[in-house]
């Protein structure tokens, strides 16, 4: 399966939030779409399978993995330590993508990956284009000397309002560094990664 690479607020609207970012649209029809989307007749309960389907890809969805990506990395949280849920998100957090955008150097998880690829990002002082790669503690995460001035990233930062516990950000250098693993309580993501595991135990 490609990338999902359609409209953004149609796909928000399936799941009932913002999973894209914030969208003044979806703030608009804040129903699921298509011709009934809007209709007060009750609908059918979902059954615990579908619900646990509709967690997982809300989780793919929100931080733009592929299919087999996305069930790669939950292998990966299932043979690490601890609770396997929480270490899901954990990862899909220490994705350098991820890390790019909850810096605010780009507005969406899209544009940071777009950065990425673009090679205007350095990890540790080198040059990178591979959004998935997975950061550790002390990781060092830059815009590039040539890539400082790119109206784009200024923008995004300017209006960056919320900071991470886990991330430490110099807005003039454009430079931050991942200090470790947020907690689960501390990641903002409406995901109950339990029906994700539960899924995948089937």
């Amino acid at each position: 399966m490609a990338r999902y690479t359609g409209p953004t607020t149609k796909k928000s609207r399936s799941f009932g939030e913002p999973i894209f970012g914030y969208d003044k649209y979806f703030e608009k029809k804040k129903y699921p779409p298509g011709q009934h989307g809007n209709s007060k007749k009750r609908r059918r309960n979902q059954s615990e399978y579908a619900l646990q389907l509709k967690e997982k890809q809300k989780a793919k969805f929100t931080y733009g993995l592929l299919e087999r990506q996305f069930a790669n990395l939950f292998d990966k949280a299932n043979r690490k330590q601890g609770i396997t849920g929480e270490n899901l998100l954990q990862m899909l957090e220490g994705r350098l993508d991820n890390t790019v955008f909850r810096m605010g150097l780009a507005p969406t998880r899209r544009a940071a990956r777009q950065l990425v690829t673009h090679r205007h990002i350095e990890l540790n002082g080198v040059l990178t284009n591979i959004p998935s790669a997975m950061l550790r503690a002390g990781d060092v995460i830059s815009v590039r000397e040539k890539s400082k001035d790119m109206s784009c990233i200024l923008d995004s930062v300017a209006s960056a309002g919320k900071n991470f516990g886990w991330l430490e950000f110099n807005p003039k250098e454009l430079q931050g560094t991942f200090t470790q693993f947020p907690a689960r309580e501390d990641i903002p993501e409406k995901i109950n990664e339990q029906l994700i595991v539960e899924l995948y135990s089937k």
